[in-house]
């Protein structure tokens, strides 16, 4: 059973990346886990470097016939590459880092607007009790504003400095058991929901507001 299901998802592709650009980042150890896991279980990688999609500061009078930073062109493409992406990030001051939320202002400029309908899945490693948790709350904010799918169940690796082996598994058994069903069961819905699409809806940035010609944005699906 386990065979026919991992057979099943080799077309399912997940965008992998460390929200640090740290070179021996704890976020990096953990998405690189997170490949494993995915591989170990059918899925198909592509795992990318934060530096990749690195932008300059959001600026709108940039945007001059069409112009997107080449981070952003690079984001887009690796989205809509793969079937959802998984992300681990660190917690600066209670909150995202500044560089992931400006590559994601960057990037929602796009049309049709890349992230809107996506599955993402957030994890964290902290050296602190909380494990990084505050960030992906605040990280959770401006996906879903885009209409991104961010899966309930987010997983932070708190004291994270001890936490891993040397080959970067976890060492609590129980930990690591969490962390592979909470990414397979990502795997299962990113899996049901490619083959068996829900109908998409219009991507509308505020539903409740009065709509207007100068304000509204609206995505047809």
């Amino acid at each position: 059973m386990a065979e026919e299901q991992n057979k099943s998802r080799e077309h399912t592709s997940f965008l992998v990346f460390s929200a640090s650009l740290r070179k021996d980042s704890l976020n990096t150890i953990l998405a690189k886990l997170a490949v494993k896991v995915i591989e170990q279980h059918g899925g198909t990688v592509d795992f990318a470097d934060m530096a990749e999609f690195d932008c300059p500061t959001f600026n709108q009078d940039l945007e001059v016939d069409g112009f997107h930073p080449d981070g952003a062109r690079e984001f887009q493409k690796r989205i809509l590459a793969n079937d959802a992406m998984i992300i681990s990030s660190p917690e600066y001051n209670g909150s995202m880092p500044g560089n992931l939320k400006n590559i994601i202002d960057w990037t929602s400029r796009f049309r049709p607007q890349p992230f809107h309908q996506y599955h993402a899945l957030l994890l964290s490693a902290s050296s602190s009790m909380a494990g990084g948790n505050r960030g992906l709350w605040a990280l959770r904010v401006p996906f879903e504003h885009l209409g991104t799918r961010v899966y309930p169940d987010m997983f932070s690796l708190a004291i994270a400095p001890q936490a891993f082996e040397e080959d970067g598994s976890l060492k609590d058994k129980t930990l690591a058991k969490r962390f592979e069903g909470n990414l397979v069961a990502f795997m299962n819905l990113v899996e049901a929901s490619k083959h068996y699409p829900c109908i998409r809806k219009a991507w509308v940035e505020f539903l409740g507001e009065k709509p207007a010609k100068e304000t509204e944005r609206v995505e047809e699906s």
